[in-house]
């Protein structure tokens, strides 16, 4: 096949969140020609015309969409997929609407709460309603990556929310939100679609070593992209597991299930999970495009399974020709 990898356009400048595009772009083109396809990479641009010339030159049977953010916002991401099923054009992961669904954190949550799964509690501007004196994080609405995430993103009371969000955006840009924090562990569900059902792959489980107690245990912005820092070191991503806990994984399983077909996910998705001391699981966010660098999480989970990383790719195009 001949097979078109569409990526965002990322300046030479931009941070490592976006600059790793470019690197699960190459990775993926590698893995296609390893698997005998014909793989060429291009830039998105988000003008109708320009993509059905590309479409019209490169005569692609399915295009591989990396398209995270346009005009270096994820909000307007699912710009992409608009396009290319507009142009009737196969590709992979999920269309326009749950992408957009997913890219709102708020509406992601609203969502969860409307079909009874569980979710922490949050809160929005203007009116905060709701929060007390316990501890929440704040977040970006509609930016992924951990943008903003750090030891200062988990604050106590309704003041210290309001003067996060209002510096958070001020700095950022965009909307923000609170979230409930919720101490306990952490877990990533990663699927893939096969025959139009979710695989689920072996769950990983964030485990923060050597971590100072002061510190609050969350996968900030550090700890995934400054590999000198000690939050990237001592964050680490542990299987097994579930061995153990049989009956927490399959809560976890089934949840997943459930956000895949709430959202109409496809090709292929991660469910981000935190569990209280309790042993009650808590969705945070539902990632319809998750990173697919050989080392990242979803690699890391299909390899738990003993698949090569091609193969992985392989089945991603695969879901997208047979839907």
């Amino acid at each position: 096949m001949r097979i078109l990898v569409l990526h965002s356009d990322v300046p030479p400048d931009a941070p490592p969140d976006e600059q790793d595009t470019l690197l699960q772009a190459a990775a993926i083109e590698g893995a296609l020609k390893r698997r005998g396809h014909e793989a060429v990479c291009a830039t998105f641009a988000p003008e109708l015309a320009e993509i059905d010339a590309l479409i019209t030159r490169e005569e692609p049977d399915v295009v591989f969409n990396l398209v995270e953010s346009v005009w270096g916002r994820d909000v307007f991401a699912p710009l992409a997929p608009t396009m290319l099923a507009h142009l009737g054009v196969p590709f992979t992961g999920v269309h326009a609407a749950a992408m957009t669904a997913c890219n709102d954190k708020v509406l992601t949550k609203r969502m969860l709460e409307s079909a009874n799964l569980p979710t922490p509690v949050w809160s929005e501007p203007p009116n905060w309603q709701g929060i007390g004196k316990d501890r929440w994080i704040v977040k970006s609405v509609s930016e992924d990556a951990s943008l903003g995430l750090d030891d200062g993103a988990v604050v106590a009371g309704r003041e210290a929310v309001v003067a996060r969000a209002q510096a958070s955006a001020a700095r950022y840009g965009g909307r923000w939100f609170a979230e409930r924090y919720i101490e306990g562990r952490e877990f990533n569900v990663a699927a893939v679609e096969r025959e139009g059902e979710p695989f689920l792959l072996p769950i990983g489980e964030m485990v923060f070593e050597q971590w100072d107690d002061r510190k609050p245990r969350i996968v900030g912005y550090a700890a995934k992209w400054h590999a000198a820092t000690l939050e990237y070191r001592d964050t680490a991503r542990a299987f097994g597991w579930h061995e153990r806990e049989p009956a927490l994984r399959k809560q976890l399983e089934q949840l997943t299930r459930d956000c895949w077909h709430l959202f109409g996910l496809a090709g292929y998705a991660r469910v981000d999970f935190r569990v209280d001391s309790k042993n009650r699981p808590f969705i945070l966010e539902v990632n319809p495009n998750p990173c697919l660098e050989p080392d990242a999480g979803m690699a890391a989970a299909w390899a738990q399974a003993s698949l090569p990383y091609d193969e992985l790719i392989e089945d991603i195009v695969r879901a997208a020709l047979t839907r």
